[in-house]
């Protein structure tokens, strides 16, 4: 017997041409209804946190012989399910793991019909859909699961502007800001939170796509209706666009340096070194601005050079009408106008 399941993803983000907790009433492109669906077979985690994916064999001979001669494979899909990627190998006392996942995952074997995943300090790189094959020779199963990290969704480009960054740079940006690439999944749901951009972006399946929430003239026009415009799949060595990045909660500490006088960018970088800690990344700020509900309206420098401020309370004169990261933009980093936020990790 074959069962193959249907996955869908979540992902939390906001709204306008900054973010906001809004939702939103537009209608859902057609190709994306399909994801609410099969939310028995989608897994949610933290990030750095232990979980269970599950996967059973259901004999129809009502018999079970124990896992002696059971072989269990599984693996991980790629965006684009193109490729799978080598988890664990179980065949009676023999188990091997491979790549990131060697060492941190096990059967948890509760009883022989039992092939459920169990994974230790999940990371953003374990996003995606698995998928467990059983084999005994009578019962065959071959059964689909979803794991989705909570997070947020956040746009992203670099120093040089809007559409510089090619699909390999665009992963490099997004993981040098504590992210990974979004998902089209994680973009959808983040469209259905309210999160209106009018710049196009890469999602990791190697697609160019934006989310529009207030139909525009220059954003598509104002007939085209609410949703993901999509440029399709794009040249990943040769397009250039921005790039949807995704994070989560970090076990650390996000927070403002106090400081008496106003920073260059390296006396910014070196003030949050000899607090103990490190100068705070894009990601580490939208996660907790929008996780953990951090609010200061002082703006601050970033690891990648730009200077921002999280606003989780909005009032006058700090994102008045709505929570948002506030982009100040990337200032010569020799100004000494700005003050500094600073992640320091738990040991």
């Amino acid at each position: 017997m074959r069962a193959l399941l249907c996955t869908a993803l979540l992902s939390l983000t906001l709204a306008s041409s900054v973010y906001s907790d809004t939702d939103s009433t537009a209608s859902a492109p057609v190709n994306a209804a399909e994801t609410e669906l099969g939310d028995q077979n989608r897994v949610f985690a933290s990030r750095g946190s232990n979980i269970t994916l599950p996967c059973r064999l259901h004999r129809r001979h009502g018999m079970s012989f124990g896992r002696m001669g059971i072989r269990i494979k599984w693996t991980k899909l790629s965006a684009d399910e193109s490729l799978e990627e080598d988890v664990l190998v179980s065949m009676g006392f023999h188990k091997k793991s491979y790549g990131s996942f060697l060492g941190r995952v096990r059967l948890l074997e509760a009883d022989d019909d039992d092939a459920s995943l169990h994974i230790n300090d999940v990371s953003l790189d374990d996003m995606g859909k698995f998928r467990c094959e059983v084999i005994d020779g009578m019962d065959d199963v071959i059964h689909e699961v979803t794991l989705e990290v909570q997070g947020v969704v956040f746009p992203y480009s670099p120093r040089l502007g809007r559409y510089n960054l090619n699909f390999h740079h665009a992963e490099q940006a997004c993981l040098d800001q504590d992210s990974v690439v979004a998902s089209f999944d994680q973009l959808y749901k983040a469209w259905r939170s309210g999160l209106d951009w009018c710049n196009a972006g890469w999602l990791n399946d190697g697609s160019v796509q934006y989310p529009i929430t207030n139909p525009r003239q220059a954003c598509g026009g104002v007939n085209s209706g609410a949703g993901l415009r999509s440029y399709g799949q794009r040249d990943k060595s040769k397009s250039r666009y921005d790039v949807f990045c995704f994070t989560s909660a970090v076990n650390g500490h996000f927070y403002w340096l106090v400081q008496p006088d106003k920073l260059t960018f390296n006396e910014a970088a070196q003030a949050c070194q000899d607090d103990g800690a490190e100068i705070a990344k894009v990601g580490q700020m939208y996660a907790a601005w929008k996780l953990n509900g951090y609010d200061r309206c002082d703006s601050g420098w970033l690891a990648d050079g730009s200077v921002r401020y999280p606003i989780s309370r909005p009032r006058r004169n700090c994102s008045p009408t709505e929570a948002a990261v506030r982009f100040v933009g990337f200032p010569d980093k020799k100004q000494k106008l700005f003050g500094v936020y600073c992640f320091k990790g738990q040991q």
